[in-house]
C-alpha cells in the first residue's frame, strides 16, 4: 500500500478505510500485489473452518484465475466506491486515477474484485445501487478509459511502489509508452465462475 496511507476509523457504518496522509496525485501507483500477498484457491478455502471463511469472504477478492488473494498489508481495508479514486490495472497494480488529498478515502469499485454474490452498497446518489460479479463486463471501458487517462501522469511522478511491480510488467508497460500503444483492458482481470 502507498507509504502516505494510514487506516482510520471512518464511521459506525463503513467502519474502519484507508486514508492518504499526504497528497497522492492522479497516476500514482497506490497498491501493488506482492510476495507477501496470501492466495488460496477455492478448494482450499472450501475446507476452511466457517470463522476462517468468513475472513476470506471479508477481505479477498479473486484474481482472473479464480484463486482468493488476502492482502497482507493496509489494502485489505480499502472501501468500495462507485466513485472511487483507485482502480486496478491489468498489471496486478492500482493506479490513482484521480488526485487524493490528505484525509480522503482510497476506495476501489469492487466490481472488478470477482465477487462471488451481488451485494446493495452504501447510497452514494449514483445511478448504480449494487455490485454485481459481471460489472467488469458492463463497466470495463469506462474504466479503461480511467486508467488511461491517469497513465499519462505516470512516468513524471514519484512511484514509492514501483520497485514491487514485477519486472516484466515494468518492461511491458516501458515498451508500450514508447511505442504509443494502448494498455491492456482492466477485462483481463475478470474471473467467469
Amino acid at each position: 500500500m502507498h507509504p502516505d496511507t494510514e487506516i482510520q476509523f471512518i464511521n459506525e457504518e463503513i467502519g474502519y478505510g484507508v486514508v492518504a496522509t499526504r497528497f497522492i496525485p492522479k497516476g500514482t501507483i497506490t497498491w501493488v500485489q506482492d510476495e507477501l500477498d496470501n492466495i488460496y484457491t477455492p478448494r482450499e478455502v472450501e475446507g476452511m473452518a466457517p470463522r476462517l471463511k468468513e475472513m476470506v469472504d471479508k477481505y479477498t477478492f479473486r484474481n482472473k484465475e479464480g484463486n482468493y488473494v488476502m492482502c497482507w498489508d493496509l489494502a485489505k481495508y480499502v472501501n468500495h466506491s462507485f466513485n472511487s479514486n483507485c482502480l486496478s490495472t491489468a498489471y496486478d497494480f492500482e493506479i490513482a486515477i484521480r488526485d487524493i488529498h490528505p484525509g480522503e478515502q482510497l476506495t476501489d469499485d469492487y466490481g472488478y474484485l470477482n465477487i462471488t454474490e451481488p451485494f446493495e452498497a452504501k447510497d452514494e446518489g449514483f445511478e448504480r445501487s449494487t455490485v454485481y460479479p459481471d460489472d467488469l463486463l458492463r463497466y470495463h471501458q469506462q474504466w479503461d478509459a480511467k486508467i488511461e487517462a491517469a497513465f499519462q501522469h505516470f512516468y513524471d511522478l514519484d512511484q514509492p511502489l514501483m520497485e514491487l511491480v514485477p519486472e516484466e510488467h515494468r518492461e511491458l508497460l516501458k515498451e508500450k509508452f514508447s511505442k504509443g500503444e494502448p494498455l491492456d483492458s482492466i477485462l483481463n482481470l475478470y474471473h467467469e465462475g
